[in-house]
């Protein structure tokens, strides 16, 4: 999977995930003040990546991640 691709998945996962318009998730998209959503919606986001992806990723690294950037960043070393 190349990047953009990668892109695209994750900004997909987060839109289920924090149940948004796929077309409200940007890279530029930050958890914290764009979705303002609750541990249990990146608990979701972080199952989704593992199922879909296969990328080993603990919700303490997603957590930490401000934006889906960073986030991508995060999974694109896993795999």
């Amino acid at each position: 999977m190349d990047r953009k691709e990668l892109e695209a998945k994750i900004c997909e996962l987060t839109a289920i995930s924090y149940k948004k318009d796929p077309s409200e998730i940007t890279l530029e998209t930050s958890f914290k003040d764009d979705l303002q959503g609750a541990s249990i919606q990146m608990v979701a986001l972080v199952s989704e990546i593992e199922n879909e992806l296969e990328a080993a990723v603990t919700l303490q690294e997603a957590a930490a991640c401000s934006t889906v950037a960073e986030l991508v960043d995060l999974v694109q070393e896993e795999l």
